[in-house]
């Protein structure tokens, strides 16, 4: 069994000829213990799983869940923006995450995500589902960097693909068996069931993830006593400054912000569409969820087979052109429920091949500030997401689906020529020029 080690947060990191990571035997810790590859990807896959399935449960069942608590569709999907807005707080948990261990701050976005979920779930109206989307963003915004700064900070570069590919087979599975089970389950009882139940579920998995051990990260340089008293401008400017791989570690963030834009422009608004023009009820959409997850997996075992073999850089670029060969047919699919579905799914397809391909190239674009660096990409992400939020909805409403379309088309075409002029795959390079 392939076992990898596992050390305290706060220590320095080597990696050994085997690319296993190590520990220098000079700073022994009781914290430290051993992990197989096989509880450390299955136990992050399974809470992820709970996690996944908490955020995409707003998308099909929008026009649901808007209807029951007596507003629209464009309401509940400010709702849904307000939830992402909270992700700016990201870059925060990850600054924590640096200072106290990625381990301790994955449980407390579980809690938060749990919280929000029982307050949504329990609210008597729609300005207490707002505070409860608030407080869950600030869960549902954070966990993933720290999750993939966990894992980062575990599995050698030339083999983090398969290891966070295999990971985000959670996103397919959320498709396969958790929102369809959701859709089952709000057809037999009501919206808010799912969401109580799944509140459970993520306070077990933060129970579960307190059992993991501590993960090691590359030792940061003590902060500087005089830029600690320059104020907030020169406090900001250290916090972004990621050393010299600055321009491709941006690139890689802005421009996976800007898939994550194309592909929430159709997922949030996907659900009231088919509704309308097919429609569908709330099992149904469960099925089309179902598959969805089904593309969605193809493309994280595709990841987790080819990623580390062509590069992650090409992977980003390879799956953003299949996302845009499949926004660009799809006005020519619309006409009838099957091709609309398979449409999407195509385009879906493309975009979860080039966002997980993302997650280890921007992991080592600047390996010691990892936690920071993952956090604001999915603040930025998010930021993204935020608006589309209220542009999909409203584009929606007043143009059609075809608008939202050409929106997520552009918005691939700008995400892939960010790649392609500023991103450039940083790995094997020493850690004083990488970060």
């Amino acid at each position: 069994m392939e076992v990898l080690p596992v050390d305290p947060q706060s220590g320095p990191v080597i990696e050994a000829p085997d690319g296993l990571v190590q520990l220098p035997e000079a700073s022994p810790s009781p914290q430290a213990g051993d992990i197989s590859f096989v509880r450390l990807i299955g136990t992050s896959t399974g809470v992820k799983l709970v996690m996944d399935t908490s955020v995409q449960i707003f998308n099909p069942f929008l026009a649901i869940m808007a209807a029951g608590l007596g507003t629209s569709v464009v309401v509940m999907g400010s709702l849904v923006s307000l939830r992402s807005i909270m992700g700016l707080c990201a870059p925060l948990f990850g600054a924590r995450a640096d200072r106290v261990g990625y381990r301790r701050t994955i449980r407390l976005t579980l809690l938060l995500a749990a919280a929000g979920m029982f307050m949504v779930g329990l609210s008597p109206n729609i300005w207490v589902a707002a505070i409860g989307m608030g407080v869950m963003g600030l869960g549902t915004g954070s966990f993933v960097p720290m999750l993939h700064s966990y894992l980062g900070s575990k599995l050698p570069y030339a083999r983090r693909a398969r290891g966070m590919g295999i990971v985000e087979y959670s996103w397919a599975l959320t498709g396969i068996v958790g929102l369809s089970l959701m859709g089952w389950l709000i057809a037999a009882t009501t919206w808010r069931v799912p969401l109580l139940l799944l509140g459970v579920l993520l306070v077990i998995a933060a129970w579960i993830f307190a059992r993991m051990p501590a993960a090691p990260h590359p030792a940061r340089p003590a902060a500087d006593p005089a830029a600690l008293r320059v104020g907030w401008l020169g406090q900001t400017r250290a916090y972004l400054h990621v050393g010299p791989a600055a321009r491709s570690t941006y690139g890689a963030i802005v421009g996976g912000a800007f898939n994550y834009f194309a592909a929430m422009s159709m997922m949030i608004i996907y659900g009231a569409w088919f509704g309308d023009a097919f429609g569908l009820g709330a099992a149904a959409l469960g099925t089309v969820a179902l598959v969805f997850g089904l593309f969605d997996l193809v493309a994280s075992v595709a990841v987790s087979l080819f990623t580390d073999r062509l590069g992650k850089r090409n992977s980003v670029m390879l799956g953003l052109a299949i996302a845009l060969v499949g926004y660009l047919i799809l006005p020519w699919l619309t006409f009838a429920l099957v091709p609309a579905v398979l449409g999407v799914a195509f385009a879906r397809t493309g975009f979860e091949f080039a966002v997980v391909s993302n997650f280890p190239l921007m992991s080592e674009q600047a390996p010691a500030h990892r936690g920071k660096v993952m956090a604001m990409g999915a603040a930025m992400g998010l930021l993204f997401a935020t608006a589309s939020g209220f542009t999909s909805p409203w584009i929606y409403t007043h143009v059609g689906i075809q608008g939202v379309i050409w929106l997520a088309a552009a918005a691939t075409a700008c995400s892939l020529l960010i790649l392609f002029f500023f991103v450039r795959e940083r790995a094997g390079m020493p850690e004083e020029l990488s970060a």
